[in-house]
């Protein structure tokens, strides 16, 4: 997918939102839940969504578009009946495929040879072979593991290897692993480009939004103005408020690795100028050349210097207070 694509969702709300979480550090990895009734759940997503059908479909158009990196997380199975994910796994008979088996530890030991299981070793709080009457202490030096035995309850007979086998604490169906329905998991994190991308303007966004709607605005995330020559003109926000006469607000983002160059500021000044808002600001992530200060201050542009969406917000507030406050 290409940057283009990317940089549409990027204005999605919701996915602002969700991206914000790992930009500011809460989450590093959306890691899923487990819930017997349902499966694997993602509840931080589900609370950003309001809607746990759409989780699936967000998470696969976030990565299938190179915003998120996905890993497989687990393997979960389902009912192939009722389709419940609260299944117990079962070891049954190879005889007689009954479950109610004991599972015991084979012991040897290593001077005589003798092999039996560990209940037929036991003395007390001692190991004692059957065999010689030798005491066994220390393990590997005069007895080993050697495996387990396994008897069946229901038919006597014994073996070393059981039969697994799945039953459903739903429906109470039992079934094998040819029947399940068998899903991948997955774990997901930001991708590193999404990161840059993200962390260097789109995701600021969102706290931006918020602080004006809390003043009341009418906030559009880009909004679109048609100018005195009929043209219309895209920013990042526009902010509405109405108090009388309509007030507009435009503002811009312009972001870089290190230094912002003069050039958003060239680019916003024409748009407003066409445009005439009551107040255009343009945010600069991390900072801009000294040159484009001294144009934004020409162009009667508020100039924002912002190394995160705090310090912006916080700008942005005192701008509000102090309209013709230039950074």
């Amino acid at each position: 997918m290409t940057k283009v694509e990317r940089t549409e969702l990027y204005r999605d709300h919701l996915v602002q939102v969700f991206l914000s979480k790992f930009l500011v550090g809460e989450i590093a990895k959306l890691i899923p839940a487990f819930d017997p009734d349902y499966g694997y759940k993602y509840p931080l997503l589900e609370a950003i969504l309001g809607d746990p059908a759409k989780v699936e479909g967000f998470l696969d158009k976030l990565s299938e578009n190179g915003i998120l990196d996905k890993e497989l997380y687990d393997k979960i199975l389902h009912c192939p009946h009722c389709g419940s994910p609260n299944i117990s796994i079962r070891y049954s008979c190879p005889h007689c495929r009954s479950f109610n088996v004991t599972k015991r530890s084979l012991v040897e030991h290593l001077k005589c040879g003798y092999i039996d299981t560990e209940d037929h070793f036991k003395e007390k709080d001692k190991l004692v072979c059957p065999r010689c009457g030798k005491e066994l202490v220390e393990p590997d030096v005069d007895y080993r593991k050697a495996g387990i035995w396994c008897t069946c309850n229901s038919c006597k007979k014994s073996f070393d290897i059981p039969v697994p086998s799945h039953f459903c604490r739903k429906c109470h169906n039992d079934f094998t692993f040819e029947d399940a329905t068998y899903d991948d998991v997955y774990s997901y994190k930001l991708s590193d480009e999404a990161r840059q991308e993200a962390s260097l303007g789109w995701i600021l966004v969102t706290p931006l939004r918020e602080f004006l709607e809390s003043q009341k605005f009418e906030v559009e995330t880009p909004g679109f103005l048609k100018g005195k020559s009929g043209a219309s003109h895209m920013f990042d926000i526009t902010a509405f408020k109405n108090e009388g006469a309509r007030e507009i607000t435009v503002i811009d983002l312009a972001t870089s690795d290190s230094t912002v160059s003069e050039q958003p500021v060239i680019a916003m000044f024409a748009k407003i100028y066409d445009v005439s808002p009551d107040r255009a600001c343009l945010i600069a992530i991390p900072k801009i050349i000294e040159n484009g200060k001294k144009m934004a201050k020409l162009y009667n542009i508020n100039l924002i210097e912002a190394k995160n969406p705090k310090e912006a917000v916080k700008a942005l507030e005192d701008t509000f207070v102090n309209p013709k406050r230039q950074s």
